[in-house]
């Protein structure tokens, strides 16, 4: 009884040795327009380590995940989780978000290059730093394509999309109405064919006032002109490509579609995840339910990929 209880003192105390060597802190992002916020966790403090970079997906998303409707964590807990492997992150929020508002230019400004941009500007600070030794960009959800065009830089190691879209945004975005609103969808698909050819619509109906308003056209098209499937053939580098069965926003036939688009991709379907990366079943009512549940896990299976996949390469 002694040795067993000895036993299980030392395992503690080697766990919270090793724990201990991790330290999250704040860090910043300079820009022309303000200050970008966000967290960086080093792993072990005593040695090099690897380093992902995450990209939140669309809308008002945090470093965390998430947005002033819902709290889940899924972004928090990845990272925690990667450096309880010995790898460390950084996670911040998005300009005009959290603690990044003052960074905020006006809507009308807004570019999907603007969101590529800060993030190559993060690697470029990451680059600088003698603590880490590889660097991996994990971009979640619209994520992934700001992710894709920023490891186009050769600075980038390797890229790991988590429920990343494989087809154009206007195309994600009509497919979603069709689902939850055939009248939206009907009303929707002459404003976005607009947009997808680059001009501006000046009659947008007031219900989809939201999704149409005048300032955030310009970011519309800028976004809605790209490819997913063209960018990540662009790349050069190991990618891993993740996918929820349960996810109900982005399918495992977007998986599918950006994994046949690169022959250096290799792709991992993880059995009932949802789109903020937790369990979940296929029922849309309780799977949104789960994305305002901050003590919900993350799915048990998805760490082990990210981190068999970072030893790999």
């Amino acid at each position: 009884m002694l040795k067993k209880i000895v036993s299980l003192f030392i395992t503690f105390m080697l766990s919270h040795a090793i724990f201990s060597q991790s330290q999250e802190t704040s860090i910043t992002l300079e820009t022309q327009t303000g200050t970008i916020a966000g967290s960086i966790i080093i792993a072990d403090t005593t040695k090099v380590t690897p380093i992902v970079l995450l990209i939140a997906g669309s809308g008002p998303t945090d470093r965390n995940g998430n947005n002033p409707m819902m709290t889940n964590n899924s972004l928090k807990m990845l990272a925690e989780g990667l450096s309880e492997h010995g790898i460390s992150s950084l996670r911040f929020d998005k300009r005009g978000i959290a603690e990044s508002k003052n960074a905020g230019a006006n809507e009308a400004d807004l570019r999907f290059e603007t969101y590529v941009d800060d993030v190559k500007s993060w690697c470029d600070l990451i680059k600088k730093d003698s603590r880490f030794n590889g660097l991996i960009i994990l971009g979640h959800s619209e994520g992934s394509l700001i992710g894709i065009m920023a490891s186009q830089d050769k600075q980038v190691d390797t890229f790991i999309s988590i429920a990343g879209p494989g087809l154009p945004a206007g195309e994600v975005l009509l497919k979603q109405l069709q689902e939850q609103s055939p009248l939206a969808y009907q009303m929707s698909l002459p404003i976005i064919e607009k947009l997808e050819q680059g001009e501006l619509v000046n009659n947008a109906p007031e219900m989809l006032h939201a999704l149409f308003r005048p300032s955030v056209q310009p970011y519309l098209i800028s976004w809605f002109k790209y490819h997913p499937q063209t960018e990540i053939a662009k790349l050069n580098i190991p990618i891993l490509i993740i996918q929820g069965t349960t996810d109900i926003q982005v399918s495992v036939k977007d998986a599918e579609l950006l994994a046949q688009s690169n022959k250096q991709a290799q792709k991992v379907i993880i059995e009932n995840m949802n789109h903020i990366l937790k369990d979940a079943e296929a029922d849309r009512t309780l799977n949104i339910q789960t994305y305002n549940n901050s003590k919900l896990p993350l799915k048990e299976a998805l760490i082990p990929a990210i981190v068999n996949f970072i030893n790999a390469n």
